[in-house]
């Protein structure tokens, strides 16, 4: 039984009223008083006790009619139409109704998408038996700190975000390049400066740097997975990796979440350091990046202890 927050009687105090009112003689006030409510709750439940209610339960205040609810018949013509791919649009001009009535029912029977009429894709999931055997790599640009102060990350205002922009054209962007490894919380992370045009002289370089880190660690990387980056599908690159004896795993394209680990690992960087508090410059905030790591990948806790535990070096 709910009872509303406010509520002076239960079942057992409303049933003791009504025993003490229609069995044993008591006044409604004396019956009200005796129990902290109001003469006129008390003969309320009298009331309903002598038409023979003896469970004197809550009654629900939802109305007998309710003229604006759509009959159950609509709802059903509203799903049959969407399992046909219709629109909402189209679902509302079939049936003469409003189109945000037939939005609201959408929603409420869990079609609001098209796409949820499709059967939802099994979950694919892979494990590796050691550290090592896959390291995820990606890239992803900061955004610039400029002198006029901090950007809409910080404050939620964009009116100068023009005015910033030319400000900061002479600035380089700023790129952080993370190589998770797949069995292992052990997380190496750099922040690069420069121009997009560049990266044609590192690409060699980066899985070296990666590699370098891990095995320093202990860790023998055999696969790297990426995107199909153009940087990633470079020649230089292919050659590094065959100089390193390394396989290389593309993901599908416009599949991000086959890379899930570095996708994911990227949005936890960017929520707890690169945009978690305000930096006076793009270099303070790449010298703070050696800080959080070093909390990232011996002290802080993480959700998912089946991928391995954290050992320092």
């Amino acid at each position: 039984m709910k009872l509303h927050a406010n509520h002076r009687t239960c079942a057992s105090s409303r049933r003791l009223i009504c025993r003490r009112v229609v069995v044993e003689g008591w006044t409604l006030r004396r019956a009200a008083e005796a129990v902290g409510c109001s003469e006129r709750t008390a003969a309320k439940w009298v009331a309903r006790y002598r038409c023979g209610d003896l469970v004197l339960l809550d009654r629900s205040s939802r109305p007998l009619r309710c003229p604006s609810r759509l009959p159950q018949q609509r709802v059903e013509a509203i799903e049959r139409l969407r399992r046909v791919r219709m629109t909402a649009a189209e679902i509302a001009e079939v049936l003469a109704l409003p189109l945000s009535t037939v939005s609201v029912w959408l929603k409420r029977i869990g079609l609001g998408k098209r796409s949820r009429l499709d059967p939802l894709e099994p979950p694919n999931r892979y494990e590796r038996r050691h550290p090592g055997e896959l390291v995820h790599l990606d890239i992803k640009k900061l955004g610039r700190i400029s002198a006029l102060g901090a950007g809409h990350r910080a404050t939620g205002v964009r009116t100068s975000e023009h005015t910033r922009t030319i400000a900061a054209k002479e600035d380089p962007p700023h790129r952080l390049r993370v190589p998770p490894c797949r069995g292992r919380r052990l997380l190496p992370a750099r922040v690069r400066r420069g121009p997009r045009r560049s990266d044609r002289r590192l690409r060699g370089r980066v899985p070296r740097r990666a590699l370098a880190w891990y095995a320093a660690r202990g860790v023998t990387v055999e696969a790297l997975m990426t995107d199909n980056g153009a940087c990633y599908i470079a020649h230089d690159y292919q050659r590094a990796l065959r100089e390193l004896g390394l396989k290389q795993l593309r993901i599908r394209p416009g599949r991000p979440r086959t890379n899930a680990k570095a996708e994911r690992l990227i949005q936890t960087l960017l929520n707890e350091w690169a945009y978690a508090r305000l930096y006076g410059s793009s270099a303070e905030r790449a010298a703070a990046l050696p800080l959080y790591l070093d909390r990232y990948n011996y002290r802080r806790p993480h959700a998912s202890p089946s991928l391995g535990c954290r050992a320092r070096a």
